[in-house]
């Protein structure tokens, strides 16, 4: 795939960045993010099914879902706090695994021209050991092979 995520983790500091270019308009990016049945089929690692109980991306709008591998279930959810259209999304974000880890999270959509979109993202977790916990749950692996499947999704 030619438009890879990057992520950086910086040492000593609780947050995360990524960005990953999507060869789509940015309406196209925003709408596989607002609409529950376009999120079901990108969001998360290969192979893993998805149960999405809530999705409500406006402000003070909720989410709640599953995702599903074999017999292992991983419960997530949170909060949209502002959602602009085509161009941000703040929320939170709760592994159920981790109860009381809770992180705060912004995505930005930014058009290149050309039909292109760069996605901006900056999360922020309560303690540096929250945010090494998440790098090291294998987090990459799953971000880049949902993102490869929205890039085709959207394309």
């Amino acid at each position: 795939m030619s438009n890879a995520l990057t992520i950086t983790a910086p040492e000593g500091v609780p947050f995360i960045d990524y960005v990953r270019d999507f060869d789509a308009p940015v309406a196209a990016v925003f709408q596989a993010h607002a609409d529950p049945e376009l999120v079901k089929k990108w969001l998360g690692p290969n192979g893993y099914e998805m149960e999405i109980a809530e999705w409500n991306l406006v402000d003070g709008g909720g989410y709640s879902y599953v995702h599903r591998v074999g017999d292992e279930a991983y419960a997530f959810r949170g909060v949209f706090h502002s959602v602009r259209e085509n161009d941000l999304i703040i929320q939170t974000f709760e592994y159920a695994g981790f109860a009381d880890v809770v992180s705060i999270e912004s995505m930005t959509f930014e058009d290149l021209g050309d039909g292109r979109t760069r996605l901006h993202g900056h999360a922020v977790y309560p303690t540096q050991e929250a945010r090494d916990g998440m790098v090291q749950s294998g987090m990459e692996t799953g971000m880049s092979e949902g993102y490869d499947r929205l890039e085709e999704l959207v394309r």
